[in-house]
């Protein structure tokens, strides 16, 4: 706020302009990552509604497109029976940029993203039944088994220095967990990156709400 109050003034030496333009950008750096950190901790303040995620994709899509470069291109498959998600519909636009970025720099020659929702049944899952399903997909380098592993670890990232911060898909695993969903990736070197993103139905939260009666108080200590 201090540095945009400075730049305000026009009676301001270009040098020193210059300089508080830096301390400004590197304070914007600063907040992002602290916005990601806190998606992948679950503490980020959530503006959950109801929400048609047909209607996300689709409104985002130009974004994507452009996002992804003249070499690439998007294909969507979605559902049109696709039941409504309890969601903060601006986290799940930062969930699909952060899965198109992670996915344009898997293409560095192009390729295809394919994004897909449907309607899905999971008995193994809390609460059990009815889910939507986003998959994101892409047919970039892929990654091996240890990469794999580590994909979802904040700070950790296979891209040279300054080229990445390694919080991507650590935030997208933090919103999608703070939306009480689940998220799975699936990959092989040459052939490509698959991830499958779980919301519970909105109908399925509220049942779910109904029959777990009131939550208990917090604890005086707390």
């Amino acid at each position: 706020g201090s540095a945009q109050f400075v730049l305000r003034r026009s009676d301001i030496p270009d040098i020193v302009r210059e300089d508080v333009e830096h301390i400004h950008r590197a304070a914007e750096r600063t907040a992002g990552i602290t916005q990601q950190l806190l998606a992948f901790s679950r503490r980020q303040v959530m503006q959950p509604q109801i929400v048609d995620l047909n209607a996300v994709v689709t409104a985002l899509g130009p974004i994507i497109r452009r996002a992804l470069g003249e070499d690439s291109r998007v294909a969507l498959r979605l559902d049109p029976d696709l039941g409504r998600v309890t969601a903060d519909p601006g986290q799940l636009d930062q969930v699909l940029l952060n899965l198109t970025f992670n996915a344009r720099d898997a293409m560095p020659g192009g390729g295809v993203l394919t994004i897909e929702t449907a309607n899905v049944v999971l008995d193994d899952a809390v609460p059990p039944g009815d889910w939507a399903r986003l998959t994101v997909s892409d047919t970039g380098d892929g990654m091996d088994q240890t990469t794999l592993r580590h994909a979802f670890e904040p700070f950790f990232t296979t891209k040279p220095v300054g080229q990445g911060t390694g919080l991507g898909l650590s935030t997208v695993y933090g919103i999608v967990k703070q939306s009480g969903g689940m998220v799975s990736v699936r990959s092989e070197p040459g052939h490509g990156t698959t991830f499958e993103i779980h919301l519970p139905l909105a109908d399925a939260m509220a049942d779910t709400a109904a029959t777990s009666g009131p939550a208990p108080a917090a604890a005086s200590s707390e």
